[in-house]
């Protein structure tokens, strides 16, 4: 018998996933964890909410990584937060890094997705990265500790947590501020980049998107947006320095990565790298009267 997960989506909203057969079901102890499959294969929900689905998981990941892995000037140490699956961890090593550091709370959560997930780590790849034995070092650890005591050096930081939410009991949300984004930026080689998962881009589920806008502006010389065109998710990559033509960059980059990405070519990046007007203009000064 098939069961049902309410999803919220915002005030008044909820989206229905129906459960042909749950293969697991537990609280770990940070979150309720529930892998099972879906009208989109199998697929992960971490307190209710859809974090990924056999599907649409590489087209998510791809563009959480590539254009913020094409916007680094190298890209050899990278440190990934979160992301339980292991897949950015993967694309990383596929473009070229040879040192990934990969940090999560739930070392429950992160054995579950390479026991079931069909995508991302497998068991064995899982077990060596855990006792350092390849590129991949799975560090089961609280993103923030970690990085007060990292020696930095990274090209690349990626943060690719639950989104962003106004429930005070959630320990994620301090992982979007801007306090921890200043400490990944200090974490940073030159020419290196932070990469955020920043929300929605939908005007009625917006708002961590407007503020995760303001945050980065704020705190990069550089921003470069890419809202997935076949997702429904926006991301958000920063750099300390200015670079005259971000897009540009990342286009030309593309036709000599390593990792050739199954769902973003040139005309993508353009065309998904303006942010919504509402999200722009919300760091706009107030017209004079």
């Amino acid at each position: 018998m098939s069961s049902q997960i309410v999803e919220p989506l915002g005030n008044g909203l909820s989206r229905v996933w129906e459960l042909r057969d749950t293969l697991l079901d537990v609280h770990t102890g940070f979150q309720h964890v529930v892998i099972g499959t879906t009208a989109q294969g199998v697929s992960l929900f971490c307190d209710g909410e859809r974090q990924s689905t056999e599907a649409s998981q590489l087209v998510y990941h791809e563009a959480l990584a590539v254009p913020a892995m094409l916007l680094a000037d190298k890209l050899d140490a990278v440190l990934v937060i979160g992301s339980s699956e292991g897949v950015v961890s993967r694309l990383a090593v596929a473009h070229g890094a040879s040192r990934v550091d990969h940090v999560d709370i739930d070392s429950v959560a992160v054995r579950a997705c390479a026991e079931h997930l069909p995508y991302g780590y497998s068991a064995a790849e899982l077990a060596e990265a855990e006792h350092g034995e390849g590129p991949v070092r799975v560090h089961y650890q609280d993103g923030w500790e970690f990085l007060a005591a990292s020696p930095g050096g990274y090209d690349l930081v990626v943060i690719d947590l639950p989104d962003e939410n106004d429930d005070e009991a959630a320990q994620h949300n301090r992982l979007y501020g801007t306090e921890f984004l200043s400490r990944c930026a200090a974490a940073l080689a030159p020419g290196g980049v932070v990469v955020c998962q920043a929300g929605c881009p939908t005007l009625w589920r917006n708002e961590t998107l407007i503020a995760a806008w303001r945050r980065f502006t704020a705190l990069f010389g550089t921003v470069a947006y890419y809202g997935s065109d076949e997702h429904e998710w926006a991301f958000l990559s920063g750099r300390a320095d200015r670079v005259p033509d971000p897009i540009g960059t990342m286009v030309d980059r593309l036709d000599r990565s390593a990792y050739r990405p199954a769902s973003i070519d040139g005309p993508a990046l353009r065309a998904c790298g303006v942010p919504p007007y509402s999200v722009r203009a919300s760091c706009l000064p107030e017209p004079s009267v």
